[in-house]
């Protein structure tokens, strides 16, 4: 099995191959694929739908010398697979495996590190003019999907590259029709036209009669056909930046793709080649359904996904109900999403509501704009978004809704660690770069009925607000129907302690960190607050713990520089009170894939690492005898 496939360690191994061989290696490495993801779970429609695409590349090219940018990064596990690391599949996404993403420690294959979408135009450019600077005859490629060139980012690049004549540019555009969610916007309906079966069909019907007449001219048709729709297409968008637009062609045609960019190779200047593949590709139910199989757990590939049991509530699906209700009960409320409408808990409100959702595609920056002017209007314009995303648009966050002080809801999914994707996607600078903003207002529940009030309480503010909540299930409480404000700015004591003056812990969580802060509580016998609020943060209760008791600890899901416990810090300052604080939260470094829980016990942010931590800080003496706070305070 895989007979091929295992001889393939590197893509010199690849181009060594006749060109015969390469379908069944492409079969190979397709069955491979889906072997290997659904034994560890990941990204399997997009990879699925870069098989022969991945193979044409490295066997025309000469990578690593020649340089591949892999946009977002989900569709390279065929990359990787030919790039030395089929061994190592089974570690995917798990800690201390290789990541889901390309990351430039990983290997000398991935020439820089992705995992956002847009930047693999500006990143190849960015190569491109440095082989001229430095006399290196290289190629720097872009494969972009068409999801991901919605983003501003990837017409900025074009916009740059496009007026350089000689440079040895390649942007590939993948597209199938396909980002995450359904493909929307202008740019959709512009390269459906490109591919338009009627217009390219008339035309090479046309071109053929003409032609019949002259068999070896014929013949010569035939051999360029991936070049024909280009052809007859007299200009596009993509020829007006000044590159040299070639396609569509079909990208599951190792016949078409290989000779096409074998060509390429032999042009000047800036191209562009658009193929055309199908998310899924091979694998009867990714087709299907390639929104189910864009990211997959876990699954029997014969079997297929199985609909998981009904069990606790995410967080995801608590703000996909409330919404929805929220709509019902005020016809202002509009949703708003980067392409992220399953992702975000966006489904049925699209169906209950169309004319008031909008999916503006991967353009994060114009989202939050576009939620400002709905504001200037009187409506209530809710932005469903990653926290990882949000730093995408955080010059319009500011510029555009903080400075008016407009009134937009920011519903931040996916704060705090975030598993297996790593780094890239984890949302730990949400707080620190949210609470220095002017105007706004930032919450973190402690549980999923919670989270529901505090988005009820954020739409009834006039002013930016934004709610973070994790990727995931709840700790189990139930959603109250009603909905209710909570006070603006108030946190609650959840866990009283009874020690005497002397000995008294409070420990202020924030978010997700409330729980195991009181399971840690329970342990020390410490108070333990639920703050509800990084911004405004409570004085008031900041002041009074700090008057009763006689250290403070602050835990929050998130970085501790300039976090929540650093404004816990600045409350104390500001009244001029001196008390011991411990910061505890995610440390500065980036936290690598794994799973949620290994990672922030990793962190020491379970119950168990919350207590050691408080012990270690204020119950042990340098000689590790035990001592009271009140001897280390005095």
């Amino acid at each position: 099995m895989y007979d091929l496939l295992k001889t393939i360690d590197d893509p010199v191994a690849l181009r060594k191959l006749d060109r015969r061989d390469l379908t069944p290696l492409a079969e190979e490495l397709r069955a491979f694929l889906l072997e290997s993801v659904a034994q560890t779970g990941g990204h399997l429609s997009s990879n699925l739908g870069t098989v022969e695409l991945t193979i044409a590349l490295h066997y025309v090219f000469d990578t690593p010398n020649d340089r591949i940018v892999w946009d977002v990064g989900h569709q390279t596990y065929p990359h990787k697979i030919l790039t030395g690391r089929r061994e190592r599949m089974h570690t995917l996404r798990q800690a201390g495996g290789i990541s889901g993403f390309p990351r430039r420690d990983e290997s000398q294959f991935d020439t820089f590190g992705t995992a956002h979408s847009s930047t693999s135009i500006s990143a190849a450019l960015g190569m491109a003019h440095a082989s001229k600077i430095k006399g290196e005859s290289r190629f720097s490629i872009a494969v972009i999907g068409d999801g991901a060139m919605t983003a501003g980012m990837a017409f900025e690049a074009l916009n740059n590259g496009g007026v350089a004549d000689d440079l040895p540019l390649l942007v590939v555009l993948n597209d199938n029709d396909m980002s995450i969610s359904p493909p929307v916007g202008a740019l959709n309906r512009y390269l459906a036209r490109l591919m338009s079966g009627r217009f390219y069909a008339a035309a090479k019907k046309g071109v053929e009669r003409v032609l019949s007449v002259a068999p070896p001219v014929l013949e010569l048709a035939r051999r360029i056909e991936e070049h024909a729709k280009g052809m007859v297409v007299p200009a596009t968008m993509f020829e007006e930046f000044g590159f040299n637009y070639i396609g569509p062609i079909d990208g599951h045609d190792l016949e078409s793709l290989i000779p096409t960019l074998q060509n390429i190779k032999e042009l000047k200047g800036p191209q562009f080649l658009h193929v055309v593949t199908k998310k899924g590709q091979g694998y009867k139910l990714a087709e299907a359904d390639p929104v189910l199989y864009h990211g997959a757990s876990k699954f029997n590939p014969v079997e297929g996904i199985k609909p998981s049991k009904p069990g606790r509530k995410t967080y995801t699906q608590v703000f996909g109900e409330w919404l929805c209700d929220a709509a019902e009960l005020d016809p202002r409320v509009v949703g708003i999403t980067p392409a992220m409408r399953e992702g975000s808990g966006m489904v049925e409100f699209e169906q209950r509501y169309p004319e008031r959702y909008f999916d503006v595609g991967i353009a994060e920056q114009h989202a939050v704009t576009f939620a400002g002017g709905l504001a200037t209007e009187g409506l209530k314009p809710v932005v469903a978004i990653y926290s990882t995303f949000l730093q995408r648009g955080y010059d319009q966050l500011i510029h555009d809704v903080a400075l008016q002080n407009l009134p937009v809801l920011f519903a931040i999914d996916r704060a705090g660690l975030v598993g297996a994707d790593g780094a890239t996607h984890a949302g730990v600078y949400d707080i620190a770069y949210l609470r220095c903003v002017p105007n706004m207002t930032v919450m973190a529940p402690a549980d999923e009925n919670e989270c529901r009030q505090m988005l009820h309480t954020g739409l009834s503010i006039e002013g930016p607000t934004a709610v973070r909540y994790p990727r995931g299930a709840g700790t189990g409480v139930e959603t109250v129907k009603h909905l209710a404000a909570l006070p603006v700015g108030k946190g609650v004591v959840v866990r009283e302690s009874a020690k005497p003056a002397g000995h008294r812990i409070a420990i202020l969580a924030f978010g997700t960190m409330v729980a195991p802060s009181i399971e840690a509580g329970h342990a020390l016998d410490a108070t333990v607050a639920n703050m509800r609020f990084v911004k405004p943060i409570d004085h008031a209760l900041i002041r009074e713990l700090a008057a009763t008791h006689d250290v403070l600890v602050t835990v929050e899901e998130g970085c501790v520089m300039g976090g929540a416990g650093s404004a816990c810090v600045e409350s104390l300052l500001e009244s001029g009170l001196n008390r011991p604080v411990l910061q505890l939260g995610l440390p500065d470094t980036f936290i690598d894939h794994g799973d949620p829980a290994k990672l922030l016990s990793a962190c020491g942010l379970d119950a168990n690492g919350i207590a050691a931590s408080i012990r270690q800080r204020f119950f042990a003496s340098e000689t590790g005898d035990k001592s009271s706070v009140a001897k280390l305070v005095a």
